[in-house]
């Protein structure tokens, strides 16, 4: 989930296979005296603090993860997962056992050298009581960790984890001694933190002693506005050199008919999603939540806010995802169906409720929509706009809430669908066991089919409505090159940026 800007760091909470509209990005990094450039970065999204387990938000993920914190496992900008901090790992043949020898001569920030106790820590802040990760649950199928000596790392598990390898490139290995996470870092990778202006900008500084390929450039700055238009502006007069990703369709005009500026169009795993509370009446009933899902016109919100950009897909599987299939059949658009399945539901006359809506673009203007559209079949929709941080109370943690608009931006996360305690209270055994039985699974074949399967009911459940897939656009200047395209879980590797 794109995280609101606080609160779910991880669910916030991949995105595969790069679509360019120019090959500039994605080239071999080349350019001129580029190791000593500064390359300014433009984002919406600021982090509220610097953990990923507390509450540090999507801006913490899209600045911090692979710049200067680093996993056993990285997950690539196409969607791969390659061992990085892990030098070798092996498999017993039960799948229970997972041994890591991690490389040698790494260090941390601070000069401390990464130790096994490290990673066993770092995992630990995962699985915590109070961590707001969204890997907690996937991890939670660990029965123990032992470091055997410094440089190795043995973790069992409870049952078999197909994904195990996969889930652990979500963990930041973390100095076991570091203390204050939430304003200080002690990382391993290319960078480390500069200077965090609130509310402005926050840089990151080669780090010289890195154990791996140095970074390409010397600095990498994040600059903060609050509002699409100032983002535009500051690529437009050359105060940045990239957009992450453009929150203005309606402005890329300008720069698709300017020679010194690019604009990409990569794959994007994030959804939107009108959330039931499937526990609260009257979204426990099937009928009523698939009738509110076919009163609303997906495909007309998906273009009164991104133009032609965006897709539907009908489910929370994005295309990119080994289990998908394009669902938007099994509850298209129809208002008159709907008012009949709430009838046949017992709301002849419809019912009201209220909509937990997110302060931020583009939730208000959703839930204006959403409104205006369930009107017309007899429902009455009150908004409730709300903070990022009163929405991971009230919604997230308290499960205080009748529907909301959130964003769900990881990739492979329809098995939140099997934990009836998530946030949302979908609770179907079938789907349980199917999600539980594909993780168990011997072959990706096996866990695709469990999974597919699995998504088959979920959607016929109507367990929530996803309204659109976001379009991932990254509007770059024709002088830099080597950027991630795809807004693969908020990440944005800058390591390899350079400027000619």
């Amino acid at each position: 989930m794109k995280s609101p800007r606080t609160a779910l760091a991880a669910l916030a909470v991949g995105i595969v296979a790069v679509l360019a509209l120019s090959s500039c990005a994605s080239g071999p990094a080349t350019g001129t005296n580029s190791a000593d450039a500064t390359i300014n970065v433009g984002s919406v999204y600021e982090p509220q603090n610097l953990d990923n387990t507390g509450g540090g938000g999507q801006g913490v993920t899209e600045a911090l993860n692979g710049n200067v914190y680093e996993g056993l496992f990285r997950l690539s900008d196409s969607g791969d997962v390659t061992p990085l901090l892990a030098r070798e790992y092996s498999v017993s043949p039960d799948g229970l056992t997972y041994t890591v020898t991690l490389q040698n001569n790494v260090t941390f920030h601070s000069g401390a050298t990464l130790t096994s106790a490290d990673v066993k820590s770092s995992i630990e802040r995962v699985t915590a009581a109070d961590s707001q990760s969204s890997r907690k649950s996937s991890l939670a199928v660990i029965a123990g960790i032992e470091t055997p000596d410094a440089n190795t790392v043995v973790v069992t598990l409870a049952t078999k984890s197909i994904s195990f390898v996969y889930n652990l490139s979500y963990v930041w290995i973390v100095n076991a001694l570091a203390t204050d996470l939430k304003t200080t870092e002690d990382g391993t990778g290319p960078y480390e933190l500069g200077t965090w202006k609130r509310g402005s900008s926050l840089s990151l500084t080669r780090f010289d002693s890195y154990w791996g390929t140095a970074a390409k450039n010397k600095d990498v700055v994040f600059n903060y506005y609050t509002d699409a238009t100032a983002l535009n502006n500051a690529l437009l007069t050359n105060a940045i050199d990239v957009i992450t990703s453009s929150q203005s369709p309606d402005a890329l005009a300008q720069f698709a008919d300017n020679p010194d500026f690019v604009i990409n169009d990569g794959n994007s795993t994030t959804k939107l999603l009108l959330a039931f509370n499937d526990k609260q009446a009257p979204f426990d009933n099937v009928a009523v939540r698939q009738a509110v899902t076919e009163a609303i016109d997906n495909k007309k919100l998906l273009n009164s806010i991104w133009g032609d950009y965006g897709t539907l897909t009908g489910s929370m599987v994005p295309p990119t995802d080994p289990w998908y299939e394009d669902l938007t059949s099994v509850h298209p658009y129809d208002q008159v169906t709907a008012k009949q399945k709430l009838a046949d539901a017992g709301f002849p006359d419809g019912f009201t409720f209220t909509l937990d809506t997110p302060n931020y673009d583009p939730h208000p203007a959703a839930a204006e929509f959403i409104k205006s559209e369930l009107a017309q079949v007899g429902i009455t929709v009150n908004i409730n706009v709300i903070t990022p941080d009163e929405w991971y109370t009230k919604v997230y943690k308290n499960h205080d809430f009748a529907a909301t608009l959130q964003e769900h931006v990881n990739d492979r996360d329809v098995v939140f669908y099997g934990n009836p305690d998530f946030y949302w209270g979908y609770d179907n055994a079938k789907v349980s066991a199917l999600i539980k039985e594909a993780e168990q699974s011997d072959t990706t074949d096996q866990q695709t089919a469990k999974l597919t399967a699995a998504n088959d009911i979920i959607v016929a459940d109507a367990a929530s409505d996803w309204l659109y897939l976001y379009p991932q656009i990254v509007v770059a200047s024709t002088s830099i090159s080597g950027y991630p395209l795809n807004g693969l879980n908020s990440q944005f590797y800058v390591y390899d940026i350079v400027k000619s």
